[in-house]
């Protein structure tokens, strides 16, 4: 960035939908970050996506859309679409987790309901970067979920202090490098998340990320990892968010 937002910085366009879900039994709020040029919906330019977990953090705490927007505005971007997926905090462990009872329900919903919803408004290209799935701690478990589900959707990963619980880690051990080998991955972690009190207990997320990103190397995909001060909140993740994005669009 150039030192100063550009004069229409915070003039970011941010819509919002409902997605009914028969999977989840509920319908589930979607805000979608549309980049300078874009405001026209009826325009349908293909972009790529990243689609995030825990939408509302991401655009409140994060402040994911005006980042984004100053830095395409700047041109140190290229244009993308955040879609950000609002999470109920209530059924968030089990619908993150990988061993919890709505996660089937979760990823049946990313797939069969959301995606095409979001896409029928806001289409990707048909080749190149067109997916990112983009979560922080179990957002970014369920995140690495989706893509391990569907590597031929996805192109990449932002993982901020992703949980690499046990099941995880099982998963990336058992998957076969071909499938994933495509996959570009920015991977950050704060030096000093080694005892982050959870619902999962006490968890060394600086342990568990340093082992997952071993197992994703193994699996021949390209990691930047990053370490660095920082403890397991969303002002650690907002500051290492236009770092994190420069990694995917940078101009």
């Amino acid at each position: 960035m150039n030192g100063r937002f550009p004069e229409d910085a915070y003039r970011r366009k941010v819509v919002s939908f409902d997605v009914p879900s028969a999977c989840l039994g509920r319908p589930v709020t979607v805000r979608v970050f549309l980049p300078p040029g874009d405001a026209d919906a009826e325009a349908r330019r293909a972009l790529p996506a990243v689609y995030a977990q825990d939408g509302q953090h991401v655009f409140q705490y994060g402040r994911a859309a005006t980042l984004a927007h100053a830095l395409i505005a700047e041109g140190v971007l290229r244009p993308f679409r955040l879609v950000g997926i609002e999470v109920n905090l209530a059924t968030r462990l089990d619908e993150y987790h990988p061993e919890g009872r709505r996660n089937a329900a979760y990823r049946c919903f990313f797939f069969e309901e959301l995606l095409p919803a979001a896409e029928a408004r806001y289409p990707v290209p048909p080749s190149g970067l067109r997916r990112i799935a983009a979560g922080d701690s179990l957002g970014g478990t369920v995140s690495f979920d989706l893509a391990l589900d569907r590597p031929d959707l996805f192109q990449g990963v932002i993982s901020l202090s992703t949980a690499f619980v046990p099941a995880l880690l099982r998963r990336l051990q058992a998957t076969k490098p071909e499938a994933i080998r495509h996959l570009r991955v920015f991977q950050y972690v704060g030096t000093e998340e080694t005892a982050v009190q959870t619902r999962l207990g006490t968890l060394d997320i600086l342990a568990m990320n340093r082992e997952g990103r071993r197992l994703l190397e193994a699996n021949g995909v390209d990691v930047r990892y990053v370490e660095r001060p920082g403890a397991h909140t969303w002002g650690a993740w907002q500051k290492i968010l236009p770092e994190s994005l420069r990694h995917f669009f940078g101009s």
